[in-house]
This record gives C-alpha cells, sequence and structure tokens, in this order.
C-alpha cells in the first residue's frame, strides 16, 4: 500500500510539473511572440502617419500577439484579426508613450515614438566635404569686403535668394595648404547676420582617407569634432552652431557616433543604404536598422539619444534630366518623406576639380526648384525634427 501511495505521488508530482512547465513555456511564447508591428520604438511620426483632430495626431498602432489574446493598447481594446490586432490612438505631444497589454497573462510592452508637428512638405539644401571656399575667403580677406565674394557662396546665397532655401554646410577642418585656424575672423558679424539661412558643422578633420572613423574610438572622433567647432564659433560665431551634421561618409563606431552627440550634434543625416554594392554611410546601424530608416526616413535610437534622418538625393550622383523623376518616385513610396534633404558636395562646383560637374548650378537649381514647386517650404532640418 506504501509503495503505490509513493508512486501514486511520484507520478501526480510528475505530472503537476509537466502541466507547470507546459504553462510556463505557454506563457514565455506568448510573451515572445507578442510585439509592436508599428510604429516601434523610437518611430518619428508626421502628419503621414495618420490624421490630424483637434490638434492630435490620430494614428494606427499594429501589435502582433497570439490568436485569442486580449490586447489593450494605451486602454484601448484592439481589434483583432488572427494574430494581429490594432488600434487608433491619439498622440499629443513631442515624446509619447504607446503600451500595450495582454489580459489574460498581465504581459505588457511599452515603447517611445515621437510626433513631429512641424515635418511635413520642408526641406533643405545640404553640402557636404567643405573646406576649398573657406581657403579662398581667407587667401582673399585683404580684398573681399563680403564672404559673398566668394563664387561658391554666391551662388548659394543666389539659390537662398531665389526660393528662400535654408543652407547648411558640413565643414573639414583642413586641406592641403591650409586649416580652420587660419580662416580670417574679419566677416564674423556677417556669418552671424546670415545665420538664420546658412549654417555650418562638423564633418571631418580632411577628405582623405575614406570613411576616416570607420574604426575610431570617441576620442579620435571628440578631438577633430572639438577643433572644427572651435573654429566655428571663433571666425563665424556661436549663431552659426547647429545640432545636424553629416560625418564624412557616415561610418563610425557606436562610440565615435556617442562622440558627435557629446559634441552636441544629436541629429545625423546618412544614406542607410542596404544595397550589397553601397556605401550605407550608416554609422553604428544594423542591417534591420538600415531597411527600417530607409523605408521611413526618420528613426530615434532612444538608447542613444541620437536621431537619424535619411538624405533624400546626393544630386551629384544623377544627372540632371534624371534629378526631378528620382524626386517625384519618393512622393509614391508607401512612407513618403515629410522632409525632403537634398544634399550635394562642394568639390564638384570648382572647375579644376578632377571630377567637376559644369551643369552643377543647374542641378542644384533644378532639385531647389522642384521642391519649392511641390510644396515645400525652407526649413533646418533642427528646426523639424527636436522638441
Amino acid at each position: 500500500m506504501k509503495k503505490n501511495q509513493t508512486n501514486l505521488i511520484t507520478t501526480t508530482s510528475a505530472i503537476l510539473v509537466i502541466l507547470l512547465t507546459c504553462i510556463y513555456m505557454d506563457t514565455v511564447y506568448a510573451q515572445n511572440t507578442m510585439k509592436f508591428i508599428s510604429p516601434i520604438d523610437g518611430d518619428m511620426l508626421c502628419a503621414y502617419d495618420g490624421k490630424m483632430i483637434d490638434g492630435e495626431l490620430l494614428t494606427t498602432v499594429t501589435v502582433s500577439a497570439p490568436s485569442g489574446s486580449r490586447i489593450k493598447i494605451n486602454g484601448i481594446d484592439a481589434k483583432p484579426s488572427g494574430d494581429v490586432f490594432t488600434a487608433d490612438i491619439r498622440l499629443r505631444d513631442y515624446s509619447n508613450q504607446i503600451e500595450f497589454t495582454e489580459a489574460n497573462t498581465g504581459s505588457k510592452q511599452t515603447v517611445t515614438v515621437f510626433w513631429l508637428k512641424n515635418y511635413v512638405n520642408k526641406y533643405r539644401l545640404s553640402l557636404d566635404d567643405n573646406i576649398l571656399f573657406l581657403k579662398d575667403i581667407s587667401e582673399h580677406s585683404a580684398r573681399y569686403k563680403s564672404i559673398f565674394e566668394n563664387p561658391y557662396l554666391s551662388f548659394l546665397k543666389e539659390v537662398h535668394d531665389t526660393y528662400g532655401t535654408k543652407i547648411h554646410l558640413n565643414i573639414y577642418y583642413q586641406t592641403e595648404g591650409f586649416n580652420l585656424s587660419q580662416m580670417t575672423d574679419k566677416f564674423k558679424n556677417e556669418w552671424k547676420a546670415n545665420s538664420g539661412w546658412l549654417r555650418l558643422s562638423f564633418h571631418a578633420l580632411q577628405n582623405k582617407p575614406d570613411n576616416p572613423y570607420i574604426a575610431s574610438g570617441y576620442d579620435e572622433v571628440k578631438k577633430d569634432c572639438e577643433m572644427v567647432k572651435a573654429q566655428i564659433r571663433r571666425f563665424a560665431g556661436e549663431e552659426q552652431f547647429d545640432h545636424v551634421t553629416t560625418l564624412h561618409w557616415g561610418a563610425a563606431t557606436l562610440e565615435g557616433t556617442r562622440a558627435l552627440r557629446d559634441g552636441g550634434y544629436t541629429g545625423l543625416a546618412g544614406y542607410f543604404n542596404v544595397g550589397a554594392n553601397e556605401s550605407p554611410v550608416s554609422y553604428y546601424l544594423d542591417m534591420n536598422q538600415r531597411r527600417h530608416l530607409f523605408e521611413r526616413f526618420i528613426w530615434r535610437d532612444n538608447k542613444e539619444g541620437i536621431i537619424f534622418s535619411r538624405i533624400a538625393i546626393v544630386i551629384n550622383n544623377y544627372k540632371l534630366d534624371k534629378i526631378v523623376s528620382h524626386l517625384s518616385s519618393l512622393k509614391m513610396g508607401t512612407h513618403r518623406p515629410g522632409y525632403i534633404d537634398l544634399m550635394i558636395h562642394e568639390q564638384y562646383f570648382h572647375p579644376d576639380y578632377v571630377e567637376y560637374q559644369p551643369d552643377y548650378r543647374q542641378k542644384v537649381m533644378t532639385a531647389v526648384k522642384w521642391a519649392t514647386d511641390n510644396g515645400y517650404t525652407p526649413a533646418f532640418l533642427s528646426e523639424c525634427i527636436f522638441e
């Protein structure tokens, strides 16, 4: 009798362990299969992501969970369709928390997303690899009465005067025979006076080598960044500082990118390419993050406090007659960009450059005219992505 009782207890215990294990595994499985589909943590939403109602953004939140789950999203009962659940919620603030809960298990997940109220139908012109025009201004400082006597800046002012364009220049510290410590401060007041439409930011120490910061640690990036920032403040004034930049080649370690962030550059532009034969220009982001950014054009790494923004076109990479068709194609995408970032490089402007583009002026004017004709108004990126 005692032996049978012992066997019964052992068998019952084993069954109980199995049942508890199954319940635990089912719970773990349910938790692991529940996730936000859209938006995800760090997404930055605009008017294209929903409807404007009473000054708020009504947007659809989509969650994946096992069929039969009871999902609430920010307290709203989500509509089930198999293992997909949706609910429309309102975003009121720049930063917003979205939480979904599963009533059967008590499981919950939270993401932080952002609502960009001043993002849609804005554009800027951004130019990389800048240094030669600064060398020219410094070398002719005795003769020039204005920075806009420099042919390059004169052209950019023409763009601004014609279309009201806001223009952002990412600059090197040095080139052959010149560095920023030699830049004249004679025109400091003029730089300040034009800071409402013209800004300067750190780009790199110099043009070569390619991908200069692809393996750099925090200290190297920080040193180069601070050198350029100090000189911008000296010859152009604090008014020229902006919280957005594009790193040369856009390749950096996490530590290097943190150095940019700590230097005040909390918004970073890039390409975020996903093709095998394309330069990613995507800082430290992995392939999944790049794919997401390439599709949505903007995303914030909430862990690092850095906003990444995709450049819409690198103008010098396109023939003149292809610029309009490329820009127009962006409006047809699943996630058309609210903000259009037009970019080109300085060196293609200069006739003595080996890859000089004689239609440089027409290319820039064509891109800017397209933006204007399609209802985009000038705004620095920093005016649109920060609170």
